[in-house]
């Protein structure tokens, strides 16, 4: 078997995994992790939770790391297109023969145990950075926190960016019950970083943990339109202003966060100043030039997460424009819908062609009743449509497996090829 095949094949069985679909627990994440001989044990972890700009923030800090000389690993999930887009060491993705060689070593061992799709990759990705050398893994956390598999890893510091109502099959219905369980990634006695709202702060406190609030360190941020924002925070030595190509207020926060974690850490100021600058986070307020215009991608799939988009709309001085809409069928659609139904001229429809979650375009029409509604059956099809319009900006957002297809076909580049569940 060929190298290509053999990655193919390792590919295909761990894909398969996903259908036994989500356990929290970390119990069989923990025994594969022994049987990989603790790889975690090798390097500094950071966990970054919360409902919403946790990727961003995880991204940031590890650009954050990089800047400032450390050999730095970033863990983050869902990909967008390509699977080793979940294993980054100093910027760079993992290559493919690095990651099939370290997946064939798991394997055996994630069989043993019975480990679902996310415990593996998580596993996964402990291994790959041991073997990379990494000195600071920044993960992010998949689902809730406490019973997440990353929870698995010793975490020197936590990050936790918001906490809002999704995934309440798994985490409770209440956002107290949320913060409770996203609460989980905390250690008592130990650094965290929290961008939480008041009315849950007292749930972070009670872990015990040496907490800094962003709120009580945020001095001020400035909106520099399509540039990004800049954000000015209080520190122990001083105030530390930094400018971010992330755009929106929820990018300002999102960046402060990780400044402070960063600052935690023991990074110097210009080390923090320097990575936010450099940081590059695709799938959120990401401009591609498409056909002589722009389009937004933007992994809004929660009503907090296109509140948050629409408010960036508005910051960036964008008015009603043409949205390419498809969302999974278990996310509260009707609240995405009528966060988004201001920004948008007209809807076009669809879903996600890989992803068996998606919901069924048609059934979305009546969320968007009184505005001009284009169903289609594919990212294909709606580019499509799009394209005849010749808009000089539009948007597609609602499902980040929707943006991992919509994307490679605006680059004009390869797509993915297998269903896609987590």
């Amino acid at each position: 078997m060929g190298r290509q095949e053999a990655w193919q094949a390792e590919l295909d069985w761990l894909f398969a995994r996903q259908r036994f679909g989500v356990h929290p627990g970390l119990g069989r994440v923990q025994a594969l992790l022994a049987r990989l001989g603790t790889p975690q044990a090798s390097f500094r972890t950071v966990l970054v939770g919360g409902t919403n700009g946790k990727g961003s923030t995880a991204a940031t800090l590890a650009a954050m790391l990089r800047a400032g000389g450390v050999r730095a690993g970033l863990f983050t999930s869902p990909h967008l297109t390509r699977f080793t887009e979940r294993f980054v060491v100093d910027g760079q993705e993992l290559p493919e023969d690095v990651v099939a060689a370290a997946l064939a070593r798991v394997r055996p061992e994630a069989e043993a145990v019975e480990a679902s799709f996310f415990e593996i990759v998580t596993a996964l990705g402990a291994l790959l950075f041991a073997e990379a050398g990494v000195q600071v893994a920044v993960m992010e956390v998949g689902l809730g926190g406490r019973l997440d598999s990353t929870n698995a890893l010793d975490p020197v510091l936590s990050v936790v960016t918001n906490v809002a109502l999704d995934h309440t099959e798994f985490l409770g219905d209440t956002l107290e019950a949320i913060a409770a369980e996203k609460a989980g990634i905390l250690r008592a006695g130990r650094p965290a970083v929290v961008g939480v709202a008041p009315q849950v702060q007292s749930i972070f406190a009670a872990q015990g943990a040496d907490l800094w609030r962003l709120d009580d360190h945020l001095l001020g941020t400035r909106l520099l339109g399509w540039e990004g924002v800049q954000v000015t925070l209080r520190s122990p030595d001083g105030p530390v202003t930094l400018h971010t190509p992330l755009l929106g207020a929820h990018g300002a926060r999102n960046a402060a966060l990780a400044a402070l974690a960063a600052l935690r850490l023991g990074l110097p100021a210009e080390a923090v100043t320097r990575g936010a600058a450099s940081v590059q986070w695709p799938g959120r307020l990401e401009v591609i030039a498409w056909q002589g215009g722009r389009v937004l991608l933007d992994g809004a799939h929660n009503p907090a997460g296109a509140r948050a988009l629409a408010a960036a709309l508005r910051e960036l001085g964008v008015g009603p424009l043409p949205l390419v809409f498809g969302a999974a069928g278990d996310k509260d659609i009707s609240g995405v819908a009528s966060a988004l139904r201001s920004c948008a001229s007209e809807v076009i429809l669809t879903r996600a062609a890989l992803s068996p979650r998606a919901a069924d375009p048609q059934a979305l029409a009546s969320l968007f009743a009184g505005l001009p509604v284009t169903v289609t059956d594919s990212p294909v099809a709606a580019l499509a449509v799009l394209a005849a319009r010749h808009a000089p900006l539009a948007l597609v957002c609602g499902s980040l497996y929707l943006l991992g297809e919509v994307r490679p076909l605006l680059l004009g580049e390869a797509g993915a090829s297998r269903e896609r569940w987590q």
